[in-house]
């Protein structure tokens, strides 16, 4: 089931699932995915500073977003969907790439993981046990409270905007 050129935005607070379902779903749709999360271990996150220092972490994001942007809309335009991970946090980050992808005559299709806080925290717990290295560090109870707390799931007018689609478990 192959769906061409449209751009997949995946979305949920820390740890829903958004890389284990992006990845899966890539492989179905024949698509491609592209997570913030492994572009940072792979450029920025050895050489971070401890403690990690917000300003330091949030210019690199900028970055990889910019660019995993740019490269997904290259893709989706050579006709394979992408499937992209960069921190749908909140409504604001949202709608400025749906924007975007409108300017570049784009669809969107946004999947939001809806996935209960507890259950999340212990993915989470489960992950830094495993020591995966998916994000190259541990995710602390701080880190992902602080998360959650920006954390913005999306309302029903913007699932309806974007062809919505809500998992949950």
């Amino acid at each position: 089931m192959k769906s061409p050129m449209m751009l997949h935005f995946l979305c949920g607070s820390t740890g829903a699932g958004k890389t284990t379902y992006g990845r899966r779903l890539a492989e179905e749709i024949g698509g491609v995915f592209l997570s913030v999360d492994s572009w940072m271990s792979s450029l920025f996150w050895m050489d971070a500073p401890d403690p990690v220092d917000p300003a330091w972490a949030i210019e690199r994001i900028e970055r990889c977003r910019a660019t995993i942007w740019q490269t997904a809309v290259d893709i989706a335009r050579q006709g394979p969907p992408c499937l992209l991970e960069i921190g749908f946090t909140t409504q604001k980050v949202r709608a400025k790439y749906a924007a975007l992808a409108a300017e570049a005559e784009l669809p969107v299709r946004l999947h939001f993981l809806d996935i209960p806080a507890e259950e999340r925290w212990r993915r989470v717990e489960a992950r830094n046990r495993e020591e995966t290295d998916q994000l190259g560090f541990a995710v602390t109870r701080a880190m992902f409270d602080y998360v959650d707390a920006i954390w913005e799931p999306p309302s029903t007018a913007e699932m309806a905007a974007c062809d919505g689609t809500r998992l949950s478990c």
